[in-house]
């Protein structure tokens, strides 16, 4: 079987982190944080700690190499329950519902690029980009990993080309200071603030995406840790980049409450014709998002499939080693969470729930240095415990928040949560997980 290279885990992390959140949120942002460096410090602060994360998944990759994430850290932590119910999470809205988002902001930006042809099929070119994300997956291991990395590529260059044209050629560049400001502070310890931090979390997710193929990569106890660090950094310095050219190209009062924040710059630096022309751009490069989510993502479910009879199916392989089955449940999934649901109603309740899966995960590592002190760890976390705690700190205030303000997200979180639970029950009566 030919395994993922430490190159194509890479450009996993970054395709799954670099899609709708930066290009869709910072209007949402704004709205609660009107000022240039509190936000701007909103998206350093998610970086630093989703880096504090990645590095405590890379100890918990090297510890417990299997694929499937946290289906199977949690699992092997603390309960197989709490396995499933992470498999779960993940399989339903773990992926699936940051690939209609990404899906949606495709359609979006298509409808902008096009909008007297397409302005009508937004949903349809949606549902398109997860059909072929599908089939190409589905195929073989080779043209998947081409795939990735070949729009992946794409993504970065042309992100790190439309900034540097911007903040060139901009007419009008507006005031952003990179030192706080008479009103900043205040703004920083608000409640908007800690609630910006969700689009953030929504934003950055995909920085675990590497440990969903751990299984299928070809030396994971050398590379996990540098294919962790090394996306997720540089994801990290591209959303700062990404920032700032619209913080300096357009005024905050004509992004505040918008979605598609990349077009609305883009007036303000090029004419109507560019900026369609961007627009067409953007929505390409979702393509490599939702591409990486899609071959990730059905590990967890192909996980349960191959530890619980009942759900055997799923687990089932095709002769190149490739869960088809998974995927096309999870894209089942996202296709219906197109058609039903709202881009923010999706990105608040995965944003929560991806939250809560991962700060589980990273307290884990904790957990299981005090359960089992001697197990083996080709890689342990940098200052620990201070780096696990950095991470559990800031999910745990997102999490928080997000509960407290989103009563309705709060109420789904938990349907999804004891559903999971008793469906892991279920399984039990048929056959015990191995």
């Amino acid at each position: 079987m030919k395994f993922y290279s430490a190159r194509t885990a890479t450009t996993i992390i970054v395709a799954n982190m670099v899609g709708a959140g930066i290009f869709m949120s910072l209007g949402d942002q704004l709205t609660d944080v009107p000022s240039v460096f509190p936000l701007l410090l909103l998206w350093l602060i998610g970086g630093i700690s989703v880096l504090c994360g990645a590095m405590c998944y890379a100890e918990l990759g090297g510890a417990l190499p299997r694929s499937g994430g946290e289906y199977n850290f949690l699992g092997r932590i603390y309960h197989p329950a709490a396995g499933f119910i992470s498999g779960w999470i993940s399989a339903t809205v773990g992926f699936a519902a940051p690939i209609a988002a990404v899906a949606l902001t495709f359609g979006t930006y298509m409808k902008r690029s096009a909008p007297e042809m397409l302005g009508s099929y937004e949903t349809a070119m949606a549902v398109g980009l997860v059909l072929l994300a599908t089939m190409v997956h589905s195929a073989n291991r080779s043209g998947s990993s081409l795939f990735q990395q070949t729009f992946t590529a794409l993504k970065i260059i042309i992100v790190l080309i439309f900034c540097a044209v911007a903040l060139a050629l901009v007419k009008d560049p507006q005031p952003v200071h990179l030192l706080p400001q008479e009103g900043d502070i205040s703004v920083i310890f608000s409640e908007g603030f800690a609630k910006g931090m969700i689009f953030v979390y929504f934003s950055y997710a995909g920085w675990n995406a590497a440990t969903y193929i751990i299984g299928e990569m070809e030396n994971p106890a050398k590379d996990l840790v540098k294919v962790l660090f090394t996306g997720t950094a540089f994801v990290t310095v591209l959303y700062l980049l990404v920032n700032y050219t619209l913080l300096k190209t357009t005024p905050i009062e004509a992004m505040m409450g918008k979605k598609e924040v990349l077009f609305i710059s883009s007036t303000y630096v090029f004419d109507d014709l560019s900026s369609q022309i961007i627009s067409f751009i953007v929505a390409c490069l979702l393509i490599s998002s939702v591409s990486a989510m899609t071959l990730a993502g059905p590990r967890a479910i192909q996980a349960i499939g191959e530890d619980y009879k009942i759900f055997a199916p799923l687990g089932v392989t095709t002769q190149n080693g490739l869960p088809m089955r998974a995927i096309m449940l999870q894209s089942t999934i996202a296709i219906v969470l197109i058609l039903t649901a709202s881009f923010k109603s999706i990105l608040i309740f995965a944003g929560a729930m991806l939250a809560l899966n991962s700060l589980l995960a990273v307290l884990g590592v904790i957990v299981l240095r005090i359960k089992q002190p001697d197990l083996e760890r080709p890689y342990k976390v940098w200052l620990y415990p201070i780096t696990p705690l950095i991470f559990i700190i800031f999910a745990a205030i997102t999490i928080f928040f997000t509960v407290k303000d989103e009563s309705f997200t709060a109420i789904l979180g938990g349907i999804l949560i004891v559903s999971g639970l008793a469906l892991y029950y279920v399984s039990k009566r048929f056959e015990k997980p191995t």
